[in-house]
């Protein structure tokens, strides 16, 4: 009796993404997009001073980093 041939899978596996990672990347780029000094969204509508923008413009890359660090976890 003859063996079935079984499929072969190369395929790599899926990669789970981190939900809060996820809110991370989505935060840090709207505070990017909002409050950046000069360019943001609301710079161009209201006057927002310096002090809030450029912490804002840390905050948000910084929330970038530590995002995309935690943003894909093994299956």
């Amino acid at each position: 009796m003859a063996k079935a041939n079984k499929p072969v899978n190369n395929s790599k596996p899926g990669a789970r993404v981190s939900f809060p990672g996820v809110l991370m990347i989505l935060l840090g780029a709207d505070l990017i997009l909002l409050l950046a000094p000069d360019v943001g969204i609301l710079n161009s509508g209201f006057y927002i001073p310096d002090i809030y923008t450029w912490p804002a413009l840390i905050a948000g890359i910084v929330l970038l980093v530590f995002g995309f660090r935690s943003f894909y976890r093994k299956p």
